[in-house]
C-alpha cells in the first residue's frame, strides 16, 4: 500500500510540473506575440485612400483620425468608419489592414445634384435631397427655384413646403443625368415645370411628361444646338409631343 501511495504522489508531482511547464510556455507565447504585434513592424507607414473625389486623400485620413506611425492593431476600424460617416458627403466606408504596415480606406461619396437658395445661402443637396452643406457661392449644378425651405440641416433630408414637388423634381433630375442632359435651373411646380437649358432656352411640361419624353427632348435639343438656337421654349405634353415656340424678338 505504501508503494502504491508513493507512485500516486510521483504521478501528481509530474502532472503539476507538466501543468506549470505548459503555463510557462503559454505565457511566453502570449508575451512573444504581444511584443511582435506591438513592435515597429506593424506601425502604419502608409494609408491608401480609394474612390474619393470630393475630399482629398489627406482630408480623408485626417477625418478618419489615423496617424502615421500608429500601431495598426491599436486602431479601431469601427472608429474610422464612424468618424468618416459623420460627414454628409461620405455614404459608405470600407477599411482593411494591409499587413504589416499599410491601411486601406475605401469610401463612397455622395454627389452634389442641385442647390436651393435660402436667405443668401446656397444649400447643396444630393440626388435624394440630403443636405450636404451650405455655401455663399453658387456651384455649377442645377438650381431649384420656387422652393420654400422649412428645414435644412446638414446630413438630413431637406424639408420644404413643396416636398412632393421636390421629390418629383429630384426623380426627374436622376433621369436627366442618365440621358446625359443638363438643366441649368428648374422652377419647381406641381403643375408646369420650367427647366432651363440656357437662360432663354426653356423646356416646359408636367414633371411626368418631361420624365417620359427625355429621349425625344434630347433629340430636339441637339437639333437646336446644330442650328445655333439658344432662345425659345420646348413645350412637352403627352407622349412624344413637343411643340417649339421661338423666343419673341
Amino acid at each position: 500500500m505504501e508503494e502504491i501511495g508513493e507512485i500516486v504522489k510521483k504521478k501528481k508531482k509530474r502532472r503539476k510540473k507538466h501543468y506549470l511547464l505548459k503555463c510557462l510556455i503559454a505565457a511566453l507565447v502570449i508575451f512573444g506575440a504581444y511584443k511582435l504585434l506591438t513592435s515597429p513592424l506593424f506601425d502604419i507607414q502608409r494609408v491608401n485612400v480609394e474612390n474619393n473625389a470630393y475630399y482629398t486623400s489627406e482630408q480623408i485620413i485626417s477625418m478618419a483620425g489615423v496617424s502615421i506611425g500608429e500601431n495598426t492593431f491599436r486602431i479601431s476600424m469601427r472608429d474610422i468608419r464612424n468618424n468618416l460617416l459623420s460627414d454628409p458627403y461620405i455614404m459608405a466606408v470600407n477599411t482593411k489592414r494591409a499587413l504589416p504596415n499599410e491601411l486601406v480606406i475605401r469610401v463612397a461619396e455622395r454627389d452634389e445634384a442641385a442647390f436651393v437658395s435660402d436667405r443668401g445661402d446656397c444649400i447643396i443637396i444630393d440626388e435624394n435631397g440630403l443636405v450636404l452643406r451650405r455655401t455663399k457661392t453658387a456651384p455649377l449644378i442645377t438650381e431649384l427655384g420656387n422652393l420654400n425651405v422649412v428645414e435644412a440641416e446638414e446630413g438630413r433630408p431637406l424639408i420644404a413646403e413643396e416636398n412632393a414637388a421636390l421629390t418629383d423634381t429630384l426623380d426627374l433630375l436622376k433621369k436627366v443625368k442618365n440621358e446625359e442632359l443638363y438643366f441649368k435651373k428648374v422652377d419647381i411646380s406641381n403643375i408646369i415645370v420650367r427647366a432651363y437649358i440656357f437662360d432663354r432656352l426653356v423646356c416646359e411640361g408636367t414633371p411626368a411628361h418631361l420624365s417620359d419624353n427625355l429621349s425625344e427632348l434630347k433629340r430636339r435639343l441637339l437639333d437646336l444646338k446644330e442650328q445655333g438656337i439658344e432662345r425659345g421654349t420646348l413645350k412637352v405634353a403627352g407622349d412624344r409631343y413637343i411643340a417649339w415656340q421661338p423666343a419673341a424678338e
